[in-house]
């Protein structure tokens, strides 16, 4: 493969392994990693799209995606997993100087057993190092407070640990009102993978596209109706290809 970029659904993915994705992260801006929900909904939400299209590194997170691309194109993509990307970025020196890092969390049990995770892995993250997120609906997104303390702060990087669907609008309006260049990872749950807060996947279940399972194991009545629309990205990606489902949406 000559080129590190793939055009999916409009978005342009990245297409190298983990440790390209993470130098790239590194480098500051919006880091999406999409599920396959999260690619439906570009078709009927235009901030979802716009986060996605406007984003400055997307990762191969969705399993199915990449199968399907196979399927379509005969090419096969490397897979980044969200959870790999958060575990090689959290390896970096740079993010363990204080105040380097900053949390979104979805709620407070998930920020205390993260608090916890982090000083065990020798994080001087603080619980004002956090902020926890209200609940925003749907639509377009916007949090002025948050907006104030991360000018305020100023941390090089933020990890976005709510779901997805929410996340990649609620950074996109960070990246736009930042009075600096930070670097915005849209991880979601990984966190609560490493921190027990979730069930944890192994690593050879992340290898094989297997997520998605142990999620459906531990809470089945929420996220199997999850995967299960998520089939529609069949369709989606066959009618679709390279071109944003969005198309005809002022983005």
């Amino acid at each position: 493969m000559n080129e590190p970029y793939r055009q999916i659904l409009g978005v342009r993915f990245f297409v190298g392994d983990a440790k390209g994705a993470v130098e790239l992260g590194l480098q500051g801006g919006l880091v999406v990693v999409p599920s396959a929900p999260v690619l439906l909904a570009m078709k009927e939400d235009a901030s979802t799209a716009a986060a996605l299209v406007c984003s400055d590194l997307a990762i191969t997170d969705s399993g199915l995606m990449v199968l399907l691309w196979r399927l379509m194109r005969g090419e096969k993509l490397t897979r980044v997993s969200g959870l790999e990307y958060l575990k090689l970025l959290l390896e970096e020196h740079c993010l363990r100087e204080p105040g380097a890092l900053f949390w979104v969390m979805p709620s407070e049990a998930t920020l205390e057993k993260s608090l916890c995770w982090l000083r065990q892995e020798g994080f001087p993250t603080t619980r004002e190092d956090c902020y926890l997120a209200p609940f925003y609906g749907g639509g377009e997104i916007a949090d002025p407070a948050l907006l104030e303390i991360i000018n305020t702060r100023k941390p090089a990087h933020i990890i976005m640990a709510v779901g997805g669907g929410v996340q990649e609008k609620l950074a996109h309006y960070l990246k736009k009102g930042a009075h600096y260049r930070p670097g915005i990872h849209c991880t979601g749950a990984a966190i609560g993978f490493l921190s027990g807060d979730q069930a944890r996947i192994p690593d050879w279940a992340d290898r094989y596209f297997l997520g998605w399972l142990m999620r459906c194991l531990q809470a089945p009545g929420r996220f199997i109706p999850r995967y299960w629309a998520a089939r529609k990205l069949v369709a989606l990606m066959l009618k679709y290809g390279e071109r944003s489902p969005a198309s005809e949406t002022r983005l």
